[in-house]
């Protein structure tokens, strides 16, 4: 039987000219017909909203009254995932990034899943495909209450943190306060872990539905490593900052509170951020934190050592 669900899918454009064919074809030929269709062109200066419309007109004009072309001047990525969410009507939301592909069918298989569970979160698995080979990434198995544990996994790198294998009913975002990330760098895992914080219950899709492509010269990934930490550390002390005073009741991240604050004082000293003294309740807050011994980022050795060095600070 044929569900009546929604699904919005959302990419941001920007910079993508080598890549928009093969993406807007692998989405716009999808077989399942209940799909909206949201692009948003970041104020991208090359001709990748030209060849986008060019394939519509050529391919897909049957599907004009279900696409969107938002435009809107630079902002970055989380900027115009958010702008998109403006003009999403869809029950569920889909994040997908330009210069990647859908597999063929996958959308059906998204829904099918939402029919049967309900689910608030369906994720699935992902490839990532490198210049000369593909690799199979799946992404461990949770109960469908166990969110907490899935927060605190994609926090610490060990289930995939990424918007783009992941599909949200759209209500989170309205009848919750979801915070969008400053910087670009993990601005996938600040909004994720919101999300599924949020949820009421979450469902693994065991496909390959998402192709992720590595080696785009363009993508955040190509940043010096400095920066990257810098911007993923001032992500989440933004987070931190605008949840630490919700109850633990309400709050969707409080589970990685102490993951936070250990590897920001961690970054501080091992990439010499000078967080300390930029946040100054950082060194208190790190003093206090849990040492955690299985499961984080930050060994158990520097965590010792990052609580020794927020004495003296």
């Amino acid at each position: 039987m044929q569900s009546n669900i929604t699904i919005s899918i959302i990419a941001p454009i920007y910079g993508v000219e080598n890549y928009i064919a093969e993406f807007a074809e692998s989405v716009l030929s999808q077989s399942y017909p209940n799909i909206e269709f949201i692009f948003v062109n970041d104020g991208t200066k090359d001709r990748s909203i030209e060849i986008l419309e060019e394939l519509i007109d050529r391919k897909y004009s049957h599907l004009r009254n279900r696409i969107k072309i938002v435009h809107k001047t630079n902002g970055g990525l989380p900027a115009a995932r958010f702008t998109g969410l403006d003009h999403a009507t869809g029950d569920y939301v889909y994040h997908v990034d330009s210069d990647d592909w859908l597999a063929e069918g996958s959308v059906a298989k998204i829904a099918a899943k939402i029919e049967e569970t309900g689910a608030d979160v369906i994720y699935f698995n992902l490839v990532k495909e490198y210049p000369t080979k593909s690799k199979l990434k799946r992404d461990r198995v949770y109960e469908a209450n166990d969110q907490a544990k899935f927060v605190r996994n994609m926090y610490n790198h060990r289930s995939f943190a990424s918007l783009c294998n992941k599909c949200f009913r759209r209500g989170l975002y309205t009848e919750h306060k979801i915070h969008c990330p400053k910087y670009g760098y993990a601005e996938d895992c600040y909004t994720t872990t919101q999300l599924v914080g949020y949820s009421k219950s979450i469902a693994y899709l065991d496909e390959f539905v998402y192709h992720y492509r590595k080696g785009n010269p363009n993508a955040l990934t190509g940043h010096r490593r400095r920066k990257r930490k810098r911007e993923y550390a001032l992500n989440f002390i933004d987070l931190y900052e605008k949840y630490r005073d919700v109850p633990s009741q309400e709050n969707p991240i409080a589970c990685i509170f102490d993951d936070i604050i250990m590897q920001m004082g961690w970054y501080s000293i091992s990439y010499r951020l000078g967080l300390f003294k930029e946040y100054p309740w950082l060194a208190e807050a790190v003093r206090g934190a849990k040492i955690r011994g299985g499961g984080s980022d930050v060994p158990f050795l520097a965590q010792i050592f990052t609580k020794f060095v927020a004495l003296f600070k």
